[in-house]
């Protein structure tokens, strides 16, 4: 048949196709006809093909009982055809696999000695070992079970001492591993990537009877080959564990030689055959777990330091099978098996390792034996002599010995399992165990950048879903010893392991009297306690095997347990010798130097003298502060709240919705030190609490606050009336307002009030705290109530007209012109007068309306008022000689022109009231205020308009515009340096704001002319990049205010070209900078040519390059 035609698929079909070729196989049995047939079975699809099965595997079965000698390569292609029948096909009949499999074995045995393998070809040997696995994956159901019966046994055997055989004496891998293959599919042992049939209790059973007939045999050739020569290949050593693991775990089953269905006594009618079945009797399980122990400390003592990780590996995979299945019956060789795992922890793969541990999870269920006790009270020992050890190792060690010696020490714990809690009874135990541990984690703090590290409100102001900011922020932690992130990982999982096994009120007890005996001991002993409560609860504990996983459900402590434990903890944490560290260096009268920075001599304003060196640095010299602690206590202060910090957030993990009962003494502390000043303590209270609002089951940070508002401002309001004693009152309001929402408004409003009221009565101590929350309070109303889009754009830069509307407007003033002249002239004046009579009065009862309609103020919104209020204050201390309050009272008044921009009749007044303190803080004070009181003008002109265009334009232009031309011959002839200095920075904002400021107060033309006179040196290519920039902005933003009078302008400094008159008689146009050589302006001048006035892009563009080639 073609190749492209499908396969047959009617049985009548294929019948008629195929039994030419079994009539000439059965004739003439040659490899031509074997192929021939073997072809045209390939061409007949698979259901067909069962339902010929019997008939197709006839002829070759024929072939094969063919009495004589045969050719190897005829029995080899009868071989593969026979192969490729059943492996398509399914074997339904008993009979048939056992005739198939006593065919096939015979090709290849001996014919005098039927179990030892003939001298036949490797090629034949491997068809034949391939065909017998085919054919046991083919059998169907539980046919292949049945294969165990007694009846069937001498068959058996012989196939068992056949690929016993094979599998021991052949020097061809690939035959000593297919033979291998086999005998694991013999045993029901397969572990090929095929599908098997799941076998019963009653299946295992039988099938476990009969195989300890076999088991001397095979556990004895197995052992040989796993301790024979190592040029066989790693891959047969795999595969001779894998068989006596599982072989003996089938025969050796504990759950089978429980049962009462095993076979006690022989039944009468097998015959002879009864005098090899073996009947598993207690006496013969004793003999043969001796015999086979010895065994198995050869198996180990060649196989544990093998070269090759996954012959290592397959120990593991044997202690763990053995000791899952046969722990009772093997009593003997518990022992070995401990000791093959717990040396195999430290193995140099990591796929070694983690399978140990995964195995040694389960060892703890499995001590019950006398014997077994005797190996625990051994590893209680070890574990006292490696715990009095590990300190001496932990700092002479490298990483990798390190890692190894703990992973050494996690193994014990697994291997004793609930017998930590025992051993732990042992005072000198846990009093070494611990203070190991004390030792290794000991914390590096002597890194300045942590106290460093301040939050400036950018963590707190983060936003309420911004999980992953605090995650990339959290700073890791350096210890003392060690540098290796996965020693870490293993000194965690061995105090989860110890939580998980041992007296949660003994460890808990322990531990917070080491937290009370030392400060330095306190840091360690809460990362040890945070872990030993997540591990009580089964948290974070490895649970891949399901045996553990049943154990941790049942084993973890109870939640009121976990809850006492917790509660215990979190009351040691909180109190205030451990809650309130001091973080921060504590500074001398902050006031006194802000006071030297008001200094006259220390000025650099934009209404300096133009004689003083606006270069002169501030000649204040700031005294170190005094600091009561050092830098190390400090960092060990911040270390011991994150880490107590992170300890609340994993209580709040282990109890769940249960923790809710606990926000309410809770909450507030954390809060409190999400506001704190420096960023690692800050950044650990946010993650926190979102930690805490996942697990109490809110959706977010902010219904979290929201939800728990009414307590925690109750108990904000008590604490600001005693701020002496609660300076942090003010901080937790700062955060609350940052991750809430509108809703949070009715119930703050009063308290609101109360801090304007204690701002009015002692601002001069209180200021710097509550402008943090004023700050924080309309920052958050500018995003709760966002201004509406129509005044931005009303007040807004006006935009850019098309060519088709400046045509329109153009054809308009032509109208407008004619009409006027002829109005004039006295033309039309009727026609005017008559559409002005047309317009129709107001109706007497809109006049009624306007007479009885009373003028009443409408109420403001609550957030209007309370901005209001705000902003009054905030003009009141503008004045302050404090600087740092200075700068964060101009962001709150910035914010709160944001808010008021939506009622243009409120924001005025306050724009007026607020101007000759703004007005000061831009003309007459530090470099920083002015930078800060520039942008805050910039806001007032967005939203006013033309509001403030006669005072800017009398009372700020001229300086502004004096400081730009005094300090631009400094900057052109500065270094690099400069960009670093106040007064570039000053330049900086003045030449960014400038422009649109101009733009949106519409400035009349002296003012312009003033602003362009200012700007016009920063055009010179001589400097500093960014100043360049600005400039170009300014100009742009001039260009749409006058295009004209800006074109002139532009052209008087460089003009691009002539200009030829379109008339003789008109005279010749001619500009200043008309034929002037290229200069450091050039090049500015015509990028804004080119950009704002495009009909001279092309010409400038070439005047520029003659220009060029001239000089």
């Amino acid at each position: 048949m073609p190749p492209n035609m499908p396969q047959i698929s009617d049985p009548k079909i294929a019948f008629t196709y195929l039994r030419p070729a079994c009539v000439l196989l059965t004739r003439d049995p040659t490899v031509t006809n074997v192929e021939t047939l073997h072809s045209q079975l390939k061409e007949v699809d698979d259901a067909t093909l069962q339902q010929l099965q019997d008939y197709v595997l006839f002829p070759l079965r024929f072939v094969l009982k063919v009495p004589g000698p045969r050719r190897e390569q005829l029995v080899q292609a009868v071989v593969e055809a026979m192969c490729h029948v059943v492996h398509n096909t399914c074997i339904q009949s008993l009979e048939t696999l056992r005739d198939l499999l006593c065919e096939l074995c015979l090709c290849i045995s001996s014919p005098t000695n039927p179990g030892h393998p003939s001298d036949t070809s490797e090629e034949l040997k491997l068809s034949v070992l391939r065909c017998v696995d085919v054919l046991l994956h083919a059998a169907y159901g539980d046919i292949v079970f049945r294969l165990f019966e007694a009846a069937m046994l001498p068959g058996v055997g012989a196939t068992v001492s056949l690929l016993l055989a094979l599998g021991e004496k052949e020097k061809s891998r690939d035959i000593q591993a297919a033979a291998l293959k086999c005998l694991q599919a013999l045993t029901v042992q397969c572990d090929c990537d095929q599908e098997h049939v799941e076998p019963s209790s009653e299946d295992r059973c039988l099938a476990g009877g009969a195989m300890a007939s076999f088991l001397p045999g095979i556990t004895t050739t197995m052992a040989r080959i796993i301790t024979g020569d190592l040029r066989q290949g790693h891959a047969v050593t795999v595969k001779a564990i894998k068989i006596w693991s599982t072989t003996v775990g089938l025969v050796l089953e504990d759950t089978q030689l429980q049962s009462s269905k095993m076979m006690k006594t022989p039944p009468t009618e097998l015959g002879a055959i009864r005098h090899i079945l073996v009947f598993r009797t207690p006496e013969w399980v004793k003999s043969t777990a001796g015999k086979l122990c010895v065994l198995l400390k050869k198996i180990i003592s060649c196989t544990s330091a093998h070269q090759h990780w996954r012959v290592r590996l397959e120990l593991v995979e044997l202690a763990d099978h053995l000791l899952a299945g046969c722990s009772q019956a093997l009593g003997e060789c518990v022992g070995p098996l401990l000791e093959a795992l717990v040396g195999a922890i430290n193995d140099e793969d990591s796929r070694v390792r983690e399978r140990c541990e995964v195995s040694l999870r389960d060892v703890s269920k499995r001590n019950q034996s006398s014997s077994s006790q005797t190996f625990t009270d051994i590893l209680s020992e070890n574990l006292h002599s490696l715990s009095t050890s590990l300190p001496r190792l932990m700092r002479t060690s490298d990483d990798q010995k390190k890692l190894f010696v703990l992973n050494v020490f996690l193994g014990y714990f697994k291997v004793l399992g609930p017998l930590v809690s025992l051993v732990l009874n042992s005072s000198a135990h846990l009093e070494r165990i611990f203070k190991a541990l004390m030792q290794v984690l000991e914390l590096d703090v002597m890194d300045v950048r942590i106290v460093e590290e301040r939050s400036s409100r950018t963590a707190i102001e983060a936003g309420p879903d911004s999980r992953d900011f605090y995650t990339a922020r959290t700073q890791r932690k350096h210890f003392l010893y060690f540098t290796d992130e996965r020693i870490h990982c293993v000194l965690m999982e061995i105090c989860r392991t110890l939580g998980f096994y041992g007296n949660l009120y003994l460890l808990t007890d322990h531990l917070l009297d080491l937290y009370r005996q030392s400060s330095a001991y306190r840091k360690q002993a809460a990362m040890v306690l945070n872990e030993i409560v997540r591990g009580a609860a089964g948290i974070a504990v490895e649970t891949q095997d399901h045996g553990l996983e049943r154990d941790a459900m049942r084993k973890s402590a109870s939640r009121e347990d976990l809850k006492a434990a917790v509660m215990s903890v979190i009351e040691e944490y909180t109190s205030l010798s451990n809650w309130h560290l001091i973080t921060v260096s504590e500074e001398t009268d902050r006031d006194r130097q802000d006071q030297q920075l008001l200094s006259p001599l220390s000025l650099l304003s934009i209404s300096s003298n133009p004689s003083v060196n606006a270069l002169q640095s501030t000649a204040s010299t700031s005294t170190s502060s005094s600091s009561s602690s050092t830098i190390h206590q400090l960092n060990s202060n911040i270390w011991q709240l994150c880490i107590q910090l992170e300890g609340i957030a994993c209580f709040a993990q282990v109890l769940g919705t249960d923790f809710r009962s606990l926000l309410m003494t809770l909450l507030y502390a954390v809060l409190e030190k999400a506001g704190e000043e420096t960023l690692m303590v800050s950044q650990a209270a946010l993650s926190s609490m979102l930690d805490i609002s996942e697990a109490c089951g809110y959706p977010s940070l902010r219904e979290l606050i929201n939800d728990n508002s009414d307590y925690l401002l109750n108990d904000v309001s008590l604490n600001l009336q005693r701020l002496s004693q609660h300076p942090q009152a003010p901080r937790v309001l700062t955060v609350m307002l940052t991750h809430s929402d509108h809703t949070l408004l009715p119930l703050v409003g009063d308290i609101v009030q109360d801090v304007l009221m204690a701002l009015d009565l002692s601002y001069d101590h209180t200021a710097t705290l509550f402008c943090s929350v004023l700050h924080a309070l309309i920052k958050a109303l500018v995003r709760w109530f966002p201004a509406s889009q129509s005044m931005t754009r009303k007040s807004g830069a006006f935009p850019q007209r098309s060519n088709d509307e400046e045509d329109v407007n153009i054809r308009q003033f032509l109208l407008d012109y004619r009409k006027q002249k002829e109005l004039s002239e006295g033309i039309g004046i009727e026609e005017d007068d008559l559409e002005d009579l047309a317009a129709s009065p107001p109706t007497a009862e809109e006049n009624v309306e306007d007479i009885y309609d009373p003028d009443v103020k409408a109420e403001l919104p609550s957030h209007l008022t309370i901005t209001k209020d705000v902003m009054e204050r905030c003009i009141h201390l503008l004045s302050d000689p404090s600087l740092r309050l200075r700068l964060k009272v101009l962001d709150v008044l910035e914010l709160c022109v944001m808010v008021l921009s939506e009622r243009e009749n409120e924001l005025l007044p306050m724009a007026h009231r607020c101007w000759p303190a703004l007005l000061q803080r831009l003309t007459a004070d530090d470099p920083l205020v002015v930078l800060r009181a520039f942008r805050v003008l910039c806001t007032l002109g967005e939203k006013c308009g033309d509001f403030l265009r006669r005072r800017v334009s009398k009372e700020v232009l001229p300086k502004l515009s004096a400081f730009l031309a005094r300090q631009a011959p400094i900057s052109a002839k500065a270094g690099p340096v400069y960009t670093h200095t106040l007064a570039y920075k000053l330049q900086l904002a003045v030449l960014q704001g400038l422009g649109s400021l101009c733009h949106r107060l519409e400035l009349g033309e002296a003012d312009l002319e003033a602003v362009c006179d200012a700007c016009i040196p920063y055009l010179s290519c001589r400097q500093p990049i960014r100043l360049q920039v600005a400039c170009l902005s300014v100009f742009r933003h001039l260009i749409q205010v006058d295009p004209d009078a800006f074109w002139f302008t532009l052209n008087e400094l460089h003009c691009p070209f002539t200009y030829t008159p379109p008339h003789p008689d008109l005279q010749p146009i001619k500009l200043s900078g008309m034929n002037r050589p290229r200069d450091e302006y050039t090049d500015n001048v015509l990028k804004l040519l080119r950009e704002e006035f495009h009909s001279a892009a092309e010409t400038g563009t070439k005047e520029s390059a003659e220009g060029a080639a001239d000089s």
